[in-house]
């Protein structure tokens, strides 16, 4: 009941001067608006931050396979046939902090347009997913290839934009064929450009196609048709012509089969379903220790390897992006939360002052109710309750008034911004600590006039 009363003598005082009640707000207003603004405006750069650098590759793992060795000397990492495509599925469905997964073959090869030729830095057979793990779902041009063209083998291809500017000249390069190692691909579509990454590489360089075609149709041609080459020209050599018998009904063999030597010294191609490396991406950077740690788990259970054999694989991540990102997200939160601290501080001044004003102008009133009883310990509560008041009317009308300028803001000047209720809960806890904390003060000074003197005063 007591603080029933209290708040009623609060918003009557208040009532009294209308006018200084909303000048007073005025700075509570403005700093609670400017709070709710930066933070939407900061929160939004700071997504659009992240999701920039996440296109280069922040959230994303590159799961190698181990090394060989033989005699005491290492081949190197990578040079162990370890990973599967069926790791790269099991690491997506059993892992959730994964967003994406793609297995990865890559070649070293010339692309040939008619009398043109380049060889691109990368050409990766790979899947669809690759797009979503990259961040590069946007195509300036046509489509991508599907997880039919991967199980068929197709030979269709997505080219970079240095590719199409190299080899194309300026024309549309939709439909029409690239040859890479004598096997044929039909463009389908075209990357959207990238620029170049933190290293300074052209990501635009590259080609990119079903990796069961890069694999079995590019990758093993070079070596298969030089063995059927070596194998057609020994046979040759040593085959009697067969068109030229003198007894025809023996049997015309115009393809006369390898000896056992030659089935020995050209074996046929054995497609062992492995891949170079898995790229991965996680849901957000700040998961990727955790998705390093369920990936060694799982990748071990699936190669059988014994507690305490080291690793037939390696995981390697984007260490120097990701502390890029993590600086740059935290310096901006810091600078808007010195901003904000400042718009408040201001505006709690200006309440600190307007009381004291008030203490000074109600001096009288306030000798007068502790002549007639009142301790100081009322006198304080009340000017406490209409700080406090005027920081809570000042806050709620500076949320919609910060949220109304960020809408603004999105509208007119299309700057990215994200809410959060986290936000208007904190303004509002602030708010109340701004009447708290400036409020005290005046209010202490009230409670402590003498009551005779203020009696006195004029």
């Amino acid at each position: 009941m007591r603080w029933y009363w209290t708040m009623k003598n609060a918003f009557r005082a208040l009532r009294r001067n209308v006018m200084r009640t909303a000048l007073t707000t005025l700075g509570i207003i403005i700093g609670i608006a400017a709070v709710i603004a930066m933070m939407e405006i900061g929160k939004g750069s700071s997504a659009a931050i992240q999701q920039t650098i996440a296109s280069m590759g922040a959230n994303n793992l590159l799961v190698m396979p181990g090394q060989a060795a033989s005699g005491g000397i290492s081949f190197g990492a990578g040079s162990n046939l370890t990973l599967t495509p069926q790791d790269a599925d099991a690491i997506l469905s059993e892992c959730p902090p994964i967003r994406s997964v793609a297995p990865v073959v890559r070649a070293r090869a010339q692309v040939v347009v008619g009398s043109l030729n380049w060889i691109p830095m990368n050409i990766y057979g790979t899947t669809p997913s690759f797009l979503q793990v990259r961040d590069w779902t946007t195509l300036a041009e046509g489509e991508p290839f599907t997880d039919r063209d991967v199980r068929n083998s197709n030979q269709v291809c997505l080219l970079g934009q240095t590719l199409v500017l190299n080899l194309f000249q300026g024309l549309s390069p939709i439909g029409k064929d690239v040859r890479v190692q004598n096997v044929d691909f039909k463009v389908v579509g075209v990357l959207a450009s990238k620029g170049a990454n933190m290293m300074g590489m052209d990501q635009d360089d590259i080609l990119i196609a079903p990796w069961t075609t890069i694999k079995f149709r590019v990758v093993g041609t070079s070596s298969t048709s030089t063995g059927q080459t070596s194998a057609s020209s020994s046979a040759a050599s040593t085959s009697v012509n067969s068109l030229s018998q003198l007894y025809p009904s023996s049997g015309l063999n115009l393809y006369p089969a390898p000896s056992a030597t030659q089935q020995a010294d050209t074996p046929q191609q054995v497609r062992f379903a492995n891949v170079d490396q898995i790229l991965v991406a996680a849901r957000s950077a700040d998961q990727v220790p955790l998705a390093i740690r369920e990936i060694t788990a799982l990748l071990r259970e699936r190669h059988h390897i014994l507690s305490g054999a080291p690793d037939d694989f390696s995981i390697r991540d984007m260490t120097e992006i990701t502390k890029t990102m993590s600086s740059t997200t935290a310096l901006i939160s810091k600078l808007l939360l010195s901003v904000a601290m400042i718009s408040l501080v201001v505006g709690g001044v200006g309440i600190m002052n307007i009381m004291l004003v008030s203490v000074t102008e109600r001096t009288r009133e306030i000798g007068l109710r502790m002549a007639v009883g009142a301790e100081p310990g009322h006198i304080m509560r009340q000017f406490l309750v209409e700080a406090i008041a005027l920081c809570l009317i000042g806050g709620i009308i500076g949320i919609l008034t910060g949220f109304g300028s960020s809408y603004l803001v999105t509208l007119l000047l299309h700057w990215p911004t994200a809410g959060s209720p986290v936000v208007v809960a904190a303004a509002f806890l602030v708010s109340a600590s701004v009447g708290i904390v400036f409020g005290y003060y005046p209010a202490k000074k009230a409670s402590r006039l003498d009551p005779i003197e203020a009696l006195r005063f004029e």
